[in-house]
């Protein structure tokens, strides 16, 4: 199976834990059978490759969330970049192309696409490999997973099919209604759109070719900042009239709100929290070091993170995005290719920062015009390398670095320290990546 997940979006509707470089789907809240917590892409992934080892998974991102893919992921996963934000139709394009280019994947081959985040059971993906296979062997040029809804709601768009059959024509597509339509789509037989499909490659590619100008992967990706932002589904599902849908009537849930998020949470509380026996349905995500409690609330949400505290009513908590809009901050805490860091304490001339790198990783050899640094190690061990000098360090070590100087650090273990940036203007824009000689 060719599947290509499409991670994206800013994550507004989950802050304070997500943020422009960690969206909802690196939250980990999950628990697996050996007591730690993983996202909702490591839940997914190892779905995945539970029911198709074999699966060539293409992770289409944004060039801000690749670090993070890579450190929940690992190394070897194939990851298609976005130059930039351009919606749904781009992206698949663009990972198409990169398939065929790229990864050498033959025109006639089928690929099925959808979103990272799902909340589903192991059916789901049952259902992905015959949705593959139906683009693979059948006439239609798109085959699209119809879920059975369960309730009449507002968040989905819906798909009208033209019979009650598992397999089914599809009559027309309806968006995103109200309550009252909603209604009345389920009573025709409607499905959710839940923006999982299938086709072979060369459908898309002749597609965007149709109406992109590019000749290869290489020049769509040049042009990429260029296209024009539209989805997928205004771009080539509404205007295909040789379509099928494949019903799927497991557990799926989109997780892209607080109400809904902790509802698939196992117990009430990740992190440190306390509750008093007058709590109902309250739940708290605590990723800092001191303790939350709560007492006699009811139906409340609480959300604490580097980037800020939320307290919400679950049902309120659902309209969080304007006054996320209005917000302009700092990010605080971020995961990388080579591990994470959280900012501790911010100064009009001072940034001081908890730096974690994971065994074997190490961050990039570069240097800085406007800052000095100190980096006192705090646990494990590694090298630095700064002006071309090797050093082992371990913990109660202290490294400067005058502004000028190229420098990086290597993890031989877990390795912690506290980064001190010193200096008038304090920016990320402030660094220049060098080439480390061996």
């Amino acid at each position: 199976m060719n599947l290509v997940l499409l991670s994206g979006g800013s994550g507004k509707r989950l802050w304070p834990l997500s943020n422009d470089v960690r969206s909802k789907q690196f939250i980990k809240i999950f628990k697996t059978e050996a007591g730690e917590y993983e996202s909702m892409v490591q839940r997914v992934y190892g779905q995945i490759r539970k029911a198709d080892p074999e699966a060539l998974i293409t992770v289409a991102t944004s060039r801000s969330q690749v670090s993070a893919i890579h450190n929940q992921l690992g190394e070897g996963v194939s990851v298609c970049v976005e130059p930039c934000r351009r919606d749904t139709f781009p992206a698949i394009a663009l990972a198409t192309a990169y398939l065929h280019d790229v990864k050498g994947i033959s025109e006639e081959e089928s690929v099925v696409v959808c979103p990272v985040d799902p909340y589903v059971e192991d059916t789901y993906f049952e259902a992905l490999k015959e949705l593959g296979q139906l683009a693979q062997t059948g006439t239609a040029n798109l085959v699209l997973m119809g879920i059975e809804p369960t309730y009449p709601s507002e968040k989905y768009g819906y798909i009208i099919p033209t019979s009650k059959e598992r397999i089914s024509g599809v009559s027309t597509f309806k968006e995103k209604p109200d309550v009252a339509t909603a209604k009345e789509y389920i009573s025709q037989g409607a499905l959710w759109n839940g923006g999982v499909f299938a086709y072979k490659l060369k459908y898309v590619l002749d597609k965007a070719h149709e109406l992109i100008d590019f000749t290869d992967y290489d020049d769509l990706y040049c042009k990429y900042d260029s296209l024009t932002k539209i989805s997928f589904d205004y771009a080539v599902v509404e205007k295909e009239s040789n379509i099928q849908v494949l019903r799927y009537a497991g557990q799926w849930k989109d997780l892209g709100t607080w109400n809904t998020l902790t509802e698939a949470m196992e117990g009430p509380s990740v992190g440190e929290a306390m509750f008093n026996e007058n709590c109902e349905n309250v739940h708290v995500i605590n990723e800092l070091d001191v303790p939350v409690l709560c007492m006699g609330l009811k139906d409340v949400v609480v959300s604490a993170s580097p980037d800020g505290i939320l307290v919400s009513d679950k049902e309120q908590s659902s309209y969080i995005k304007p006054f996320v809009d209005k917000l302009d901050q700092q990010i605080m805490f971020a995961e990388k290719s080579w591990g994470s860091f959280r900012v501790m304490d911010v100064e009009e001339e001072s940034l001081t920062i908890k730096v974690t790198l994971n065994p074997g990783h190490s961050m990039h050899y570069h240097s800085h015009e406007r800052r000095d640094e100190v980096w006192t190690v705090i646990s494990g061990e590694g090298r630095t390398i700064v002006d071309g000098m090797e050093q082992h360090v371990k913990a109660g070590d202290v490294v400067t670095m005058e502004a000028g100087c190229r420098h990086t650090i290597i993890a031989d273990t877990e390795l912690k320290l506290i980064e001190v940036q010193l200096g008038k203007e304090i920016s990320v824009h402030d660094k220049r990546k060098f080439t480390l000689e061996k």
